[in-house]
């Protein structure tokens, strides 16, 4: 077990090597930004990593504060979803309503790698695959349909 300073040292050493593989990455160099993440320009939608003890997700977020919107925000993604899980041929995992570890409910759109554990470094290196090469397809589909969600 670790403590909770070794743990915090882990994860943020797991991050930093992340940012080191996807710099090194042909596919996403010259980019201005790597990633988009919360800068998605649609109010209460973020793309988001997550790695932890059971797997690695990649995630579309819709966490607007306010019930209705998040659900109507949640109904138009939906109206796109071919587009959202062009290049994923599993297509992705639709959830209206996640309760993250904090209790906030959120609505995700996410795909998983699971069996994978951060604790163990040996796996850090199909988490950075994953993610990287994941993160890439569902940013560029989300941001092909991302300006008719500014509406």
């Amino acid at each position: 077990m670790y403590s909770r300073e070794e743990l915090k040292n882990l994860k943020v050493e797991f991050w930093e090597s992340f940012g080191a593989f996807c710099a090194a990455q042909p596919y996403l160099r010259g980019r201005k930004k790597t990633w988009v993440l919360y800068d998605t320009k649609v109010k209460g939608v973020e793309l988001k990593f997550d790695a932890n003890r059971e797997g690695a997700y990649v995630i579309l977020e819709v966490n607007h504060r306010d019930e209705n919107v998040r659900l109507e925000m949640f109904e138009r993604l939906s109206w796109y979803k071919e587009a959202l899980e062009r290049d994923f041929p599993e297509g992705l995992i639709w959830n209206v309503c996640f309760v993250r570890e904090s209790g906030k409910e959120v609505a995700r759109i996410y795909t998983a790698r699971e069996g994978l554990d951060l604790h163990r470094r040996e796996h850090w290196g199909e988490f950075f695959v994953f993610m990287a090469s994941q993160m890439f397809l569902l940013e560029r589909n989300f941001m092909d349909i991302a300006e008719y969600l500014r509406e």
